[in-house]
């Protein structure tokens, strides 16, 4: 059933959700489903359409997959943090992105479902241009994907961690995803969320990110 929100305001308040997962209600196939629908409309490069999908329900593959996420994740938090200059709001954020991060890495196992777009190809050692193409024929649908999930009452995290090291290979294995051939975009856990009401976020205004002609 979908939530009574406008365009603008699915825009402004679909994030990356972790806290506020939902992990003992269960999630039917059939609403994945009609999101995973909407997202395939989003712009694909070339018309390839070269994204695949793959939905984890089986509680021992989510398992293993957060396994692999928890313990990437543990190496990726002991590395130095980016360095903010005195005064950016963002410095004030990071206690709370920390904090429902590590809750994410510990209760990953229990979403409902996970999911990980890929796309066809390998692309460490492609140029620019091509990288750019192919992820642009893949992310704007995951984002297409994540704001159905919103207008749903759903919610995910965006995540990478998984790719790290040998992660991307360790889950290749797992679901079976022939790795010389197909790129992991990233790995979502789908949940109801707690609450339908989420605000928009604190963001650097504009002026500071905005260029008209020239850096």
């Amino acid at each position: 059933m979908k939530i009574d929100l406008t365009i603008d305001e699915v825009l402004s308040t679909t994030r990356s959700v972790r806290k506020r997962l939902d992990f003992d209600r269960p999630v039917e196939r059939e609403v994945v489903e009609e999101c995973l629908n909407l997202a395939l409309q989003a712009p694909t490069g070339g018309n390839a359409q070269g994204w695949h999908w793959i939905v984890v329900e089986d509680a021992a593959k989510r398992k293993a997959l957060a396994d692999i996420y928890k313990a990437n994740f543990m190496i990726y938090a002991s590395m130095p943090g980016r360095k903010f200059t005195e005064g950016d709001m963002r410095i004030d954020q990071m206690p709370k992105v920390r904090d429902s991060a590590i809750y994410l890495a510990e209760e990953m196992y229990r979403a409902p479902m996970m999911m990980i777009p890929c796309i066809e190809g390998r692309l460490e050692n492609v140029d620019v241009a091509m990288g750019a193409g192919a992820w642009g024929s893949l992310l704007p649908a995951v984002w297409s994907f994540m704001l159905a999930l919103r207008s749903r009452g759903l919610g995910s995290a965006w995540t990478t961690i998984h790719l790290i090291l040998e992660g991307e290979k360790k889950a290749a294995e797992i679901l079976g995803i022939p790795h010389d051939k197909i790129t992991q975009g990233g790995l979502f856990p789908i949940a109801y969320t707690i609450g339908t009401e989420f605000k928009p976020a604190k963001r650097l205004p504009l002026e500071k990110v905005l260029h008209w002609d020239k850096w």
